[in-house]
């Protein structure tokens, strides 16, 4: 039987178990990528684990989430984080290259590897024909040092397109249409692989669009084939010689099946506050917007800000309306500018912001208070831009740029002009914007970069309040927040940890400080966790005395960081118990280390109602000694002190 791309991926690089759904595999790895946000910690942990040079054929660590310098805390990390690649032999990007999705692709993807990021939209690269995966920093700490990355085989689901884009609609309204199928949490556990005729009308940028925005989905991952689109974008960007074929088997078979005519799609838009909440654009046309944003690592393209240059070229946005032009990367930047389409734009009125991720994470560019913001960005959870009442809707560069034409929502189709007709080009400027490794240092650090906090093993009995009750899809961006006030302290989890659940419950902090010692939990519904795989939504609620979580289900990434640092993952058996529990019922778990060590399945005790609940961990090996051990670090520093 033929393999598909997604096989023959992991096939290529496994080194541990099965290629059975469900079973748990680990595979060789052979880029790491890191960004700022999450690379501190990554860093912290590469030097406790005494690292002298990287296991893989790429390692690089991207300056791109906290580049605004309000004070001294973010520009000591990225000193940090430059000396820390010179000591350890990593390649750096400096504050202003850009986004780190497009710009490893642009300067270091390679089809055929393999690859895991200290950001949940690191499948981005699977536009290129990549294996990428987003996890915690711990295990790109751990991948950089040579260990296998492990995580359970997931089920292919195969998506067939057919036919070509119509005018006005573009690639976003694809993953747009993907999440209207199949909402947030529909590709938990599976690894989403396009395929069919249409792939011969999409890009290699348009490609990235999708595979972005499948971490949105729950994905493990997404992937494309490497083919003529992929050759072409390699060779412009002048490493053709990097390039291979990669492709389906023509008898290979998927585990899901899906299929989408690109030419019945219309402009779509998600609504407020998440992804998945996506309706035709003209079923909300006509709402007065006051902020327009194109750019992030969703559309971060050339043809991305060229086709709204070109929409408005010669007219002017609206007085009430911010139009912010986020670029992904300073090569298109450049080349924006060589092109003319950056005059145009600030001609329009245009806003030009540094090249980096900025408003898509709440880093500037926040909207005004219960206002709509339309955004290409990838994400519009609760309060995620910086302004706790936002009204965030995500669209396409059409779209955006046609209702920062007209102050309302508009379905860029009802614009009194032809769609223009934009050209891949043939020759682009190319910028060195990377820094190989180089001579050896030693590490910068600032006072605002303490150590890893130490976590003790787990004990044998659990108990302690039910902090919060939460209902589905609590967001990392809920449990500890980005933005300019919050991650500035990503070297530092006492003070960062100020921050935990802040969004949810701005008592919280006051009330886990209490029970720090003597632990305390959380209760949550489902697909618990979505989001970024900023570990510090694990490593501060540890922090702050979380012994374990009771959920529905869960985020991948997020419950393996929970695992990862000592926290105890659980799930409900009969999802109804969630509503029995109140915030503030004492719970207890006796005999923890043995029901870890040996049973799937034992009780909670709920000692205020007097009643206990059936809960399940299906916990790895792993992730069981991870876990026993008080985290995942303490197991790294006894094997590489």
């Amino acid at each position: 039987m033929g393999k598909n791309v997604a096989q023959k991926l992991i096939e290529s690089h496994l080194v541990e178990g099965k290629m059975v759904p469900g079973e748990e595999i680990g595979i060789k790895i052979d880029h790491t990528l890191m960004q700022d946000a999450t690379g501190t910690m990554v860093m912290l942990e590469l030097e406790a684990m005494g690292l002298k040079e990287p296991k893989t054929e790429v390692s690089c660590q991207y300056v791109d989430h906290n580049i605004i310098q309000n004070d001294f805390k973010n520009p000591d990390d990225h000193l940090f984080l430059w000396s820390a690649t010179r000591k350890f032999g990593l390649w750096f990007s400096k504050a202003g290259n850009g986004v780190s999705h497009p710009v490893h692709m642009e300067k270091l993807g390679v089809p055929g590897k393999t690859m895991v990021g200290s950001d949940s939209h690191t499948p981005a690269a699977g536009s290129l024909g990549m294996l990428a995966i987003g996890t915690g920093g711990l295990e790109v700490a751990l991948a950089t040092a040579g260990e296998p990355f492990y995580f359970n085989m997931p089920k292919i689901m195969g998506v067939k397109l057919t036919g070509k884009l119509p005018d006005w609609v573009s690639a976003k309204d694809v993953i747009l249409e993907m999440l209207r199928r199949h909402d947030v949490a529909g590709g938990v556990g599976k690894i989403i692989e396009y395929y069919g005729p249409g792939l011969d009308n999409l890009s290699a940028m348009d490609r990235h669009v999708i595979t972005n925005m499948g971490a949105e989905l729950g994905a493990t991952t997404s992937v494309f084939p490497s083919d003529k689109e992929t050759k072409r974008f390699m060779e412009l960007h002048g490493r053709g010689k990097d390039w291979v074929e990669l492709k389906a088997d023509p008898d290979a078979t998927y585990d899901e099946e899906d299929e989408i005519d690109l030419s019945k799609l219309v402009p779509l838009i998600a609504c407020p506050s998440s992804p998945g909440n996506v309706v035709p654009v003209s079923e909300v046309a006509g709402q007065p917007i006051f902020q327009s944003m194109i750019g992030s690592s969703a559309n971060p393209g050339m043809r991305d800000f060229a086709i709204a240059a070109m929409i408005i070229d010669g007219k002017h946005s609206q007085d009430q309306v911010s139009l912010d032009i986020n670029p992904s990367t300073r090569q298109i930047l450049e080349n924006l500018t060589a092109g003319g389409y950056l005059n145009s734009l600030i001609r329009a009125g245009a806003r030009i912001h540094q090249a980096g991720c900025n408003g898509c994470i709440g880093m500037g560019q926040a909207p005004a208070s219960g206002k709509i913001s339309l955004r290409t960005n990838p994400r519009n959870f609760p309060g995620r831009s910086g302004t706790k009442e936002d009204q965030v809707y995500l669209c396409s560069p059409e779209t955006a740029i046609a209702s920062a034409m007209t102050g309302v929502i508009t379905d860029p189709r009802t614009l009194d002009m032809p769609y223009p007709k934009y050209k891949e080009p043939k020759k682009i400027e190319i910028l060195e914007e990377l820094t190989p490794p180089g001579e050896k240092k030693e590490l910068i650090m600032g006072p605002n970069i303490k150590p890893l906090p130490k976590f003790d093993p787990l004990g044998d009995h659990i108990e302690g309040p039910v902090l919060l009750k939460m209902g589905d899809n609590i967001s990392t961006d809920e449990i500890l927040p980005a933005g300019t006030k919050v991650l500035p302290f990503r070297s530092n989890i006492p003070e960062i940890s100020k921050f935990t659940f802040g969004q949810v419950d701005e008592s919280y902090y006051d009330r886990a400080m209490k029970h720090q010692k003597t632990g305390s939990l959380l209760v949550g519904g489902n697909n618990y966790g979505q989001g970024s795989s900023r570990e510090h939504a694990a490593i501060s609620p540890r922090y702050l005395g979380v012994k374990a979580v009771i959920a529905k289900s869960y985020a991948r990434i997020h419950r393996k960081n929970l695992c990862n640092f000592g926290i105890l993952p659980l799930t409900f058996v009969n999802p109804a118990d969630h509503d029995k529990i109140s915030q503030e019922d004492i719970l207890e778990i006796k005999d923890v280390r043995k029901h870890i060590a040996k049973d799937n399945t034992f009780e909670v005790l709920n000692k205020t109602k007097k009643e206990s609940y059936q809960v399940a961990h299906g916990l790895t090996q792993r992730e069981r000694d991870s876990i026993l051990a008080g985290s995942l670090i303490n197991i790294a520093l006894e094997k590489h002190k």
